[in-house]
């Protein structure tokens, strides 16, 4: 078993000074944290894999594609390979587990 504790992981992730901290790679997914603070764009572009977003904290939206839609505490987004999207309108920081499937390259 491997388990991880959110306020560890992000401690780490702010240790590394980076947006995103992949903490588990497995054969057939990787799973990682995201943080994008109130106001901050979004920089990312499509991936190559499958993703589901399962947010945290915080406050947003999010835009897949041509669909919009908010998301705050408990929204979970999926996301097909090679789709554009993006958070923006980050009102709360936001803090967000990604699943990626295949693992990210």
């Amino acid at each position: 078993m491997k388990a991880f504790r959110l306020d560890e992981l992000e401690a780490e992730r702010a240790a590394n000074k980076g947006a995103y901290l992949q903490f588990l790679r497995e054969r057939n997914m990787s799973v990682g944290l995201y943080a994008l603070d109130a106001g901050q764009t979004d920089p990312q572009q499509p991936h190559g894999q499958d993703e589901v977003y399962f947010v945290v904290s915080g406050r947003g939206a999010i835009t897949v594609g041509e669909e919009t839609t908010a998301v705050a505490r408990g929204s979970v987004v999926y996301v097909p390979a090679g789709v554009p999207h993006r958070f923006h309108h980050i009102s709360e920081d936001l803090r967000v587990m990604v699943v990626f499937s295949p693992p990210e390259s």
